[in-house]
């Protein structure tokens, strides 16, 4: 199994409520990024997000500045907003990764849980679905040719185009398809024979059997090798063997909550629901290194995945027990499960 960290780059906010500079958020994003390479986790993704409480809305150039300063780990993005992009540029940003960091670039698409993206670059939300098919169907076109002939509704046509630098392996990129838990989008990573990517951020991940399941029989269904498929989760994870810290995080996983919800009608995060996420049953993985190890290897039961993105910055931890965080998570919690695994 891959074990790896996304972030979204939460931003921290004082008692007056004014974020911290995004010049230092970037900054310290980087040295994690960079620890994360020399503990030996295998992956690290960003997500793109266009909201005052994130940082991050070009996870490329990021991963750029990153491929610079490590050496294994591979760099995607966590999720990049197919819907309200061009394939041709996010294709070619990537490919560029791929070639700074010598192969190690990927792709994650979906189709986003916020909207922000869709007015600020002019998208209309009517057209939601329509965009992301269509977008999805010419960037794997894209990643497939060089020599690139597409046509369709929401952009125009594409006749003997080149695309163009290409990526290391035949021009080719890995691209992975984030769901929130929705059977069409999992059949459709099923058909294209693409990996597939679950957030897992609530409820009881016992509740994506069913689904995991699907994938699987229609991966197969459709004429694709079993032996090439991937499934992973992607879950709000902490890791600290001081039990103050992770009962301390309550309060900036709490606040984050309550700030994402307020737009959404969502009731305050309360601390009982903290802990029951925490439980064995639960979506959080936080807790000690034994903790999390085991929750980690009861996905594997459950699902059988093959790769673990542990989303560890939510709510913007302090700096020093993000770094602490990452390297617990890189030197006792991988190894532990890879080792279980063997």
């Amino acid at each position: 199994m891959e074990l790896g960290v996304g972030m979204f780059g939460d931003l921290a906010f004082d008692a007056q409520g004014k974020p911290q500079s995004a010049e230092q958020k970037l900054g310290e994003i980087l040295e994690e990024i960079k620890l994360a390479d020399e503990v030996g986790l295998d992956m690290f993704g960003l997500g793109e997000h266009h909201r005052e409480d994130y940082v991050i809305s070009a996870p490329d150039i990021i991963l750029a500045a990153a491929a610079s300063i490590t050496k294994n780990i591979k760099l995607g993005s966590a999720v990049t907003v197919l819907s309200s992009s061009e394939p041709v540029n996010v294709y070619q940003n990537y490919s560029t990764i791929d070639l700074i960091s010598h192969g190690r670039a990927e792709i994650c698409v979906g189709r986003g849980s916020f909207i922000e993206s869709f007015p600020l670059f002019g998208y209309p939300l009517s057209a939601y679905d329509q965009l992301f098919e269509e977008k999805l169907d010419l960037l794997l076109k894209i990643n497939s040719s060089e020599d690139v002939s597409w046509s369709g509704k929401t952009r125009p046509p594409m006749t003997h185009q080149n695309v163009l630098p290409r990526a290391k392996n035949e021009g080719k990129l890995p691209i992975w398809i984030a769901v929130g838990g929705t059977p069409e989008s999992v059949l459709r990573a099923a058909k294209l024979g693409l990996p597939l990517m679950i957030a897992i951020i609530g409820g009881s991940p016992k509740q994506f059997q069913s689904l995991v399941q699907y994938y699987k029989e229609q991966y197969i269904l459709h004429g694709h090798d079993k032996s090439k498929m991937q499934i992973g989760i992607h879950s709000h994870s902490f890791v600290s063997d001081d039990s103050s810290i992770i009962s301390g995080y309550y309060k900036n996983y709490a606040a984050q909550m309550d700030r994402i919800g307020s737009s959404r009608g969502w009731p305050h995060f309360t601390e009982r629901q903290y802990e029951a996420g925490r439980t064995k049953d639960g979506a959080l993985f936080i807790g000690d290194a034994n903790q999390v190890i085991d929750k980690i290897l009861y996905m594997h039961e459950l699902f059988g995945i093959t790769r673990f993105s542990a989303h560890m910055d939510v709510g913007a931890p302090d700096h020093k027990q993000m770094m602490d965080a990452i390297e617990l998570f890189g030197t006792k919690v991988a190894p532990a499960v890879r080792k279980a695994l063997q």
